[in-house]
Parts: C-alpha cells; structure tokens; sequence
C-alpha cells in the first residue's frame, strides 16, 4: 500500500498529461450551430457521419473536405422530420455513410468516472502531499515518541564469525542456553542475568559477539544506540525506553543491545552544570525498565560501551546488569583466527602467512585486522595483481599504522642522512638491549607526521610488564635522538613524538606503577573529562612536594635510560654507521637485512648465496665512505657525505 501511496504524485501527472492530450485532440473539432452547418453544407464534401438522435435534438460528428482541408466537425441540429430528411440527403450526397448511435448508450460509469475520477486523485495528491509536510498533526506527535529500535528476525551471524574471543563466547553461552530452554533454569531456580555490560577498547567486535548472540538463539534482535534515546525534548528519551521495552516484551524472547550506552548512562548530577534533565530523564527510565523486568521473562539486555568509567553506578549494580564481559584486544592466536575469518573472501598468494602477519600486528584490534586485508586488497587491485601478496599485506600495514607512504617528498641530503641515523639508533637499541621489543623494519620513508619510523614488535606478548621493560622500552625510544647527539653533536625535532610516549612511561612508573624510591604509592591524578561525567571539584591527590620529588623521579629514570642508551650506541658505533649508511642507501630495511647487517655485515648472507665467477668486487655494491666517530668536526661530516652522494650517482 505504500509503494502505491508514493506513485500517486507520478498517476496524477500522468493524467493531466492525458487530460491536456484528450481536450486538445478536441480542440482540433471544428463545433457550429446549425445555420453555419446549413452554409458550409452548400460546398462541403462529407464523409461518414455519426448521428445520435434523441427527442428534441439530433447530435451529428463526423468529417467533411473543403479546399481539399479535411475538417472535423460537430453540430447540433432541432429534431423533426424534415430535418432528418434534409440531412439524409446532405450528409450521403457524396458517398458519406451514416451510422445511427443510441444516445443512452453510453454507461453511466464511464461519465461518473471522467466526471469524479480527476477530482478525486487532485483530492488525494493533495492529501498526501499535506501529510508529508507535517499535516498528520497528533499522528507525527505519537509517531516522535516511538522507539527506533531495529529489530532483526532471522540474524545471521554465528560464532564461527567471531574471533580471538574465546573466553568471552563462554561467558554468554549460558544466554544462549537459556533463550533456548528456559526450562532447565527455572527448574533449578537459577535467574538469568538481565543486563550483559560488554566493556572493551573499539574495534574488538563487541557488538558482532552480541549479533552472535542472538544468531545462535535464534531470537529477535532490537538494535539501538544510546544517542538514539536523548532528544531536544524532554521526557522524549524516556518515552522512546518505555516503547522499547514494551515492544520487546511482545518478541519475547529476544536480545536488545544498547550500543555506546556511556551516551545516556553517564553519572548523574556530576559534570559541569550537573548534567542534562533529558538525558538523566532517559537513564531513570531505563533503570526503572530493567528493575521492573520480571525474572526470567525472556528479554536479555546487551550494552556496550569504551568508557565504563563514567556510568552511573546504579546502572551497574546487580540486578541491572549482572554480568560484565571484557573483550580485549586479541592475542597472537586470537588476531590469526581473526585474520582467517577476514581472509574467507580474499584471493591470497602462496607467500603469505596469517601466522607471520598475526605476529607483527601486536595491539590490533578486529577492525585493524579487518582494514589490513582490505587495503592490501586494494593496493592488489591498484597494481593490477591477480593475488594479494605479502607485499601488498606488508604495505598495508604501514598505511593503517601511519598513514600512505610520502614518495614525492623529498629530503635534503643532510636531513636524510640525519634521519637515517635517527632510525638506525632505535634499530640498534633493539638489537643489543635484552628487554628491548624486536626490529621488525625500518624506514626512512615519510608517512603521516613521521620522517621515518621503526615497526617493532615485543619478543613475547605479556599481561604483565616488568621494571626492566619499561627501562628498555624507554631506552629504545631514546635511541634515536641519542644517535643524533652522537654523530651531529646536536638534536632534531623530529624525536618528538618519542619523548611524549618516554614521558607518560616514566609518569606512570613513578605515579601509577609504583616503580620508584616513592614506594607502592598511587600519585595519578583523577581521569575524565567533567564533560563526560567526571565531577570537577576533585582535585590533585598529593601536594607539592609529593609533586616536585616526581618531577624528580620522572627526570632520573629518563636519565638513567639515556646514558644506558648512549653508552650502547657508542659501543656499538660501527654497527649504527653500517645500518644508517644502508639506510640512506636503500631507505627500507627488513628484519632478515638488519640481522645480516649484525651478522655478516652485509644485507645477504653470504651462507645461502650460490658461489658465481663475479668478483667481489661486482657483488659487494658500491663503496661507503666511512664517518667521523664523534660528529664534533661539521667539514668531516659534510665530506663523507658529499663523497657518498658521488659514490651514489
């Protein structure tokens, strides 16, 4: 009924098109009395005629030639008998035939219908146009309170969809159990937790574990997210949970999931101005639905959200939701599964290996994974590839960590020298210092912000990190302004992004972590935004001078990793020179050419390669100029790097 409801506008075009059609072709009708009938019949050559005749007059139509113009007309003419006599013999004169019509034998539906039928679609055109601008009145003011809810009959998807979450699957599968046979719980007298509270950082498919859900119960599933409740009107937001609710007890069982709940389950009366009357209006609500939920009634309440610090406690308590579920982000098995469930639909070449790629994307979520694929796909069909490559795998991952690789900028010589010691600092941190994460590649390629940038990867991945770890972390991420100081005998800008990330490591050993001469002693400082349900008369947890033997703190195990760092890559001077120098050479280097470059000192290993009659001379490429030792001397520095621009050209 609606599909035709929205053709009416396009019917009553058409009919005034047809209309205009009809009355034109009309128009064309030539209609006279009778005394011009009389003179135009004195020269006129007529054709067949229709003749309807009835008691007092005589309808004639038909066609007659003048000046050889052939002429429609139409003309009424008084009945009697000489009338008919005279047009007898006028009209057959010429061969014109004469057809007598019934003047009642046209039907009384075909009139109603050319009389009634036009006004009645301009009636309902105008009907529907007038409810589409708003003219329903009380029916759109009902129509604003009601739930936009989605509700989904027959979901699709299974658990097999979902990945690297194993341990968060058996902590719904009682749900699933329940939606099934509700029998076996009520007998034993066990209530089945009404809320869920599914708590992780973005991207780790909380919302597909809750799709999954009703997908192996086979139930309905009401989507809806927290913003969808909160109007400009207050008591809107309430209205739309108690229809929700009534909705779902007539599918019942079923699922309802409350996406980034945080939107409307914020902490009440805290924040600056105390919050929002609609908002805090629509979270009552919503915890006055789920306490009045009978036990076991067959609606399971799903919410998910990355910010369960700021939620109301009452909406957290038991009885509310009973359960919270914490979807981290995957480990290497689970970013593997991940990775093969993405993978169903991709053309993948022989070379590629989930396994390695699942080990060189620690801290991805199922999003990131998802978007690994899907660009590497992209970058396939870019470059006009019939498989996806673990080229293209690789690439993909530089561009979903840091953005498109920046080609067309180009360096100066002594910036790119510089930054090709910047990056060789941290990739020889990485290979000397025992807790340090592990030299995957380096590059000295632009991508976002960054002039280059070392992808490095934890030797094993842990839940729990010790001092050492962080000492080595910090250390790392000094190696590349270290480097600098070193061989230039000044910094660059460009370690930046490095001394924010040693900084808040540093902090929260002292202040978080305890690991300082301070003692297992919390110094951080309340989180949250007073925007986002945080109460802004908090304030610091320590004074002063707690404040100033931080600062302190912070500032020693900074300097304790620098001179670590220094000392290692003054040690390891040779080794920091062989890799920057290959990297202003080739700008990429991998894992496998960095540990040649250790081992062997040269980006093949001369173990594997098949003996040739070249000399040593053709395969050992071109010659690098040695550097200064100590950078002090600027002529020196400039020389060998003039010497090796030449050695390169």
């Amino acid at each position: 009924m609606k599909k035709w409801i929205n053709y009416l506008p396009t019917l009553f075009v058409i009919m005034i098109v047809l209309s205009l059609f009809f009355y034109s072709s009309q128009g064309s009708t030539r209609t006279m009395n009778y005394t011009q009938f009389e003179k135009i019949a004195e020269d006129a050559d007529f054709g067949d005629s229709r003749v309807s005749i009835s008691s007092n007059i005589i309808h004639v139509n038909g066609t007659y030639s003048r000046h050889d113009e052939k002429i429609s007309y139409s003309v009424i003419i008084p009945y009697s008998e000489s009338n008919m006599e005279w047009l007898n013999e006028t009209l057959t004169d010429d061969g014109g035939e004469i057809t007598v019509e019934d003047p009642n034998q046209s039907s009384i539906w075909i009139t109603l219908l050319s009389n009634i039928l036009p006004l009645v679609i301009i009636g309902v055109f105008f009907y529907i146009m007038f409810a589409k601008m708003g003219g329903g009145g009380s029916n759109k003011a009902f129509e604003f309170a009601k739930s936009k809810a989605r509700v989904e009959s027959n979901v699709k998807t299974r658990f097999k969809d979902v990945a690297g979450c194993e341990e968060e699957k058996e902590e719904v599968k009682e749900i699933i159990d329940y939606l099934k046979n509700p029998k076996k719980f009520t007998d034993m007298g066990a209530h089945i937790p009404k809320g869920i509270l599914m708590v992780g950082p973005p991207g780790t498919g909380k919302t597909l574990l809750a799709k999954a859900v009703a997908g192996e119960a086979n139930v309905p599933f009401f989507s809806i997210s927290g913003s969808d409740f909160v109007e400009m009107f207050v008591g809107t937001g309430a209205s739309r949970v108690r229809d929700m609710f009534k909705n779902a007890q007539k599918s019942a069982p079923c699922i309802v999931f409350i996406d980034e709940i945080d939107a409307v389950g914020r902490q009440r009366g805290a924040g600056m101005g105390g919050g929002n009357d609609e908002r805090e209006q629509t979270l009552n609500q919503l915890l006055v639905e789920m306490d009045g939920m009978t036990d076991n009634i067959g609606i399971v309440v799903i919410a998910a959200t990355n910010r369960p610090d700021v939620l109301d406690p009452a909406l957290l308590r038991s009885g509310r939701f009973d359960r919270r579920v914490t979807v981290n982000l995957p480990d290497v098995k689970g970013r593997k599964e991940i990775l093969e469930v993405h993978a169903r639909n991709k053309k993948l070449s022989t070379d590629v290996s989930l396994e390695n790629l699942a080990k060189r994307t620690p801290g991805f979520s199922g999003a990131d994974l998802a978007n690994v694929l899907n660009e590497g796909a992209i970058l396939a069909v870019r470059k006009k590839e019939k498989q996806i490559t673990m080229n293209d795998l690789d690439e993909a991952i530089d561009r979903v960590m840091m953005g498109p690789a920046k080609k067309s900028k180009k360096y100066t010589e002594k910036d790119k020298m510089l930054v090709s010691y910047h990056e060789a600092g941290h990739a020889v941190i990485g290979l000397k210092l025992e807790d340090a994460d592990m030299v995957q590649k380096v590059t000295i390629i632009p991508r976002g912000e960054a002039g280059g940038y070392n992808l490095m990867t934890p030797r094993e991945e842990k839940y729990f990190h010790r001092k050492s770890e962080f000492i080595a972390r910090i250390t790392g991420l000094l190696g590349g302004r270290t480097a600098e100081e070193l061989v230039f005998g000044e910094v660059s800008a460009g370690a930046v992004n490095d001394i924010e990330q040693l900084t808040k490591i540093a902090k929260n050993m002292v202040r978080v972590y305890g690991m300082s001469s301070l003692g297992p002693i919390q110094y951080a400082d309340p989180q949250g935004n007073v925007f986002l349900g945080r109460d802004y008369t908090q304030g610091s947890s320590y004074s002063d001078g707690v404040a100033d033997e931080i600062d302190k703190e912070v500032r020693a195990i900074v300097d304790e990793c620098h001179t670590q760092c220094r000392k290692i890559l003054t040690e390891n001077r040779d080794l920091l020179d062989l890799i920057a120098k290959n990297l202003f050479e080739h700008e990429t280097l991998t894992n496998e050419e960095i540990n040649n470059l250790m081992n062997y000192g040269t980006l093949d290993n001369p173990e594997t390669k098949t003996e040739t009659s070249e000399t040593p001379e053709e395969t050992s490429g071109p010659e690098v100029p040695p550097l200064p030792k100590q950078g002090v001397e600027q002529k020196d520095l400039d020389d060998a790097l003039n010497e090796l621009t030449k050695k390169k050209s």
